[in-house]
């Protein structure tokens, strides 16, 4: 059943934000789903209330919808309600009190230092594509720069003399991260030996070029990092900030201060960073038998 106000508030998604097709059949499917749970119980759209919309969201984790899936729900609902509330179309909002489905927290992929050495050691660094791919996986590792950080570098943004990196990271904030001697030397080795290979007759600013000369994109590094990893055996699921993870956790475990990662990191936020506490056990339990007195 189609709903008005639903296919109203769609287009206006589409016409204000331009999002994907299938971004828009997910709101309306979801929007539709309760418009028609809310004919059931005799209100509607323009009439429903908190408590009813309460009511909805409990009966969805009563039908055994996961806590994620009716979060996202919520969310479509206060996009929905926000919408009518600025259309007039409603005096109130009635999602603005409502609390979100407390969900788990989800920790990251963790990689155990012989693994990302392992990773590392794969690529034949006598192909200038794969001393490419070296350098980059030495650079990810040593600064946990986000991917999109590492793909969009730029030879100005690199300083050789001082083993630093110049980063703008979410916000179009900027942060300077220490390469570390590793990485200073294959990065180094791939300026000299590869980049120039690669680019061909070609000029580009990118640090990384891909084989047509250009910037790499996320989704490309992504799929070589898969390579590396079938090459080297590691049989966990990798993601594509895997080695970001890694790069804080064994900071963390090496005795690095919380606060020193969140500046490395580029987290705004503290909290941000405190997920990797979760996964960083093998330093707080070294520490609780070299300090405890009955460790």
């Amino acid at each position: 059943m189609s709903y008005p106000l639903v296919e109203q508030f769609v287009d206006a998604l589409w016409l204000e934000k331009g999002l994907a097709d299938n971004t828009l059949a997910s709101y309306r499917s979801d929007l539709s789903h309760f418009a028609a749970w809310l004919d059931g119980e005799g209100s509607s759209l323009l009439a429903v209330d908190g408590l009813t919309l309460q009511q909805y969201l409990g009966h969805r984790l009563d039908l055994g919808f996961k806590a994620t899936s009716t979060a996202r729900m919520l969310s479509v609902l206060r996009r929905f309600f926000q919408y009518l509330h600025r259309e007039q179309l409603r005096d109130d909002d009635p999602s603005i009190l409502i609390a979100g489905p407390k969900l788990p927290k989800r920790l990251p992929k963790d990689l155990s230092e012989q693994q990302v050495f392992s990773l590392l050691q794969e690529p034949q660094v006598e192909d200038p594509l794969e001393l490419r791919d070296k350098a980059m996986l030495e650079l990810l590792y040593a600064t946990g720069l986000r991917v999109t950080e590492l793909v969009s570098l730029t030879m100005e943004s690199v300083s050789l003399r001082q083993g630093l990196v110049r980063v703008t990271g979410k916000g179009n904030k900027e942060r300077l991260v220490p390469m570390g001697e590793e990485a200073l030397h294959w990065l180094t080795r791939y300026l000299k030996e590869g980049r120039a290979t690669l680019l061909g007759e070609q000029s580009s600013d990118v640090v990384f070029p891909s084989r047509r000369s250009r910037q790499m994109t996320r989704q490309t590094f992504w799929h070589r990092i898969k390579l590396y990893a079938r090459r080297a055996g590691i049989g966990i699921e990798l993601s594509p900030h895997t080695l970001r993870h890694a790069f804080a956790t064994h900071l963390l475990n090496h005795g690095a201060d919380l606060r020193v990662v969140q500046l490395l990191l580029g987290h705004s936020d503290l909290s941000t960073t405190q997920i990797y506490t979760h996964v960083a056990t093998h330093r707080l339990n070294a520490l609780h038998e070299e300090h405890h007195p009955r460790g």
